[in-house]
């Protein structure tokens, strides 16, 4: 089993930034792909973010991308999203997420593990 604890998350303004982290602990030597997702209220779950494990290759949604940023930590087991100049529709709960597989997907159903979540509300 992995386990992942999100933190970071919180109340902010639009044009604000914030970074969440994610740590990873457990069989970590199974997950090959870590990730984030969001879902808003009344909303489906969706993509956010994927990285390998080692980081060098990364995928970002079309609506994050030039302002979210995600990264690994390989010294602390962790994965961390910078969020920049956010905007109330960024307003979420973030989940992160590990896959034993190899591609950095961008369904759900293909990761092996979640966090709990991680509230993030931008004001406007």
């Amino acid at each position: 089993q992995v386990q992942l604890v999100e933190s970071g998350g919180g109340l902010v303004q639009a044009g604000d930034s914030l970074n969440l982290s994610c740590a990873a602990s457990g069989r970590t030597f199974s997950v090959n792909v870590m990730g984030w997702f969001r879902q808003a209220p009344g909303k489906v779950r969706a993509f956010v973010a994927a990285s390998s494990w080692s980081g060098d290759m990364t995928s970002h949604a079309d609506s994050v991308k030039g302002r979210f940023t995600i990264s690994r930590d390989i010294a602390k087991n962790t994965v961390n999203l910078q969020m920049n100049s956010l905007k109330p529709e960024d307003t979420a709960v973030y989940y992160c997420v590990a896959s034993q597989r190899g591609s950095l997907s961008r369904t759900w159903a293909e990761y092996d593990y979640w966090g709990q979540g991680t509230q993030v509300t931008v004001s406007s």
